[in-house]
């Protein structure tokens, strides 16, 4: 354990090192001695200034913690497919004789991420099983995929419009979608999301983002990635020279 401990902490002050204080390095030591929570295969993230856990790593820990099952339902009382409102309640049982930990998720296009709207119902299940997860193996933080567009914004570049912080969305057995790694680069690097989706289309070279395949999604997310981490600011001059155009991205 005290080699994942290790391994977590350089792993923290390579990626964010210039935000963490004492009391994050000490948080973060702590899931990991309790949840043995990896940062290199995306358990948790570090974001505004906290800890939060991913679909991925409560998924990993489930399968850790040998978990008898998990059951969603959507809840039809508070669903209407017509506005995309989806609300959900999942069952986590810890064992063959659990009596379940129940919570519930909800998702529509006010709280979830451009990035996202079209796949609320999904959203509002991962985010019932996240929660039904936590309450289950007694995690104190929440899940980065619970966070709804209201809040808090990185501090984009001048001149930027403030959009929406997309969540993630796992997908169920603990890897990430396209669309999911392409979210978490935006939020890991404090990217525009706008000025991303626009430069994401130019790559792909396709008039919207979603006539995209996914190759070249997949091909775009590497191509990412790769210049964040190494060289952000060149990346954000690439970024800001879509941003007289941003507004007619569809």
């Amino acid at each position: 354990m005290q080699d994942l401990v290790i391994r977590n902490l350089q792993f923290a002050r390579r990626k964010w090192n210039r935000s963490l204080d004492r009391n994050a390095h000490r948080l973060l030591k702590t899931l990991t001695n309790e949840y043995e929570f990896s940062l290199e295969k995306g358990d948790l993230i570090w974001l505004h200034n906290g800890w939060y856990v991913t679909h991925t790593g409560l998924i990993r820990l489930a399968q850790r913690c040998r978990c008898a099952g998990i059951h969603s339902r959507a809840i039809a009382s508070f669903c209407n497919p017509e506005l995309q409102r989806w609300a959900f309640e999942a069952t986590v049982y810890k064992s063959r004789t659990c009596r379940g930990f129940v919570s519930y998720g909800d998702a529509d296009p006010s709280n979830v991420s451009f990035l996202v709207q079209g796949a609320e119902m999904r959203v509002a299940e991962t985010r019932a099983v996240n929660r039904a997860l936590r309450k289950a193996y007694g995690i104190g933080i929440c899940s980065v995929e619970e966070i709804g567009s209201i809040e808090r914004q990185p501090q984009l570049a001048r001149g930027s419009k403030k959009v929406q912080e997309p969540p993630t969305n796992g997908n169920g057995h603990g890897a990430c979608s396209v669309r999911d790694r392409l979210c978490q680069l935006i939020r890991q690097h404090e990217l525009d999301p706008n000025l991303v989706k626009a430069y994401a289309a130019d790559f792909c070279g396709k008039q919207a983002l979603r006539e995209a395949t996914r190759e070249q999604v997949e091909n775009f997310v590497q191509h990412l990635s790769e210049w964040a981490e190494k060289d952000r600011n060149a990346l954000l001059c690439q970024l800001n020279s879509y941003m007289p155009a941003k507004e007619g991205v569809a």
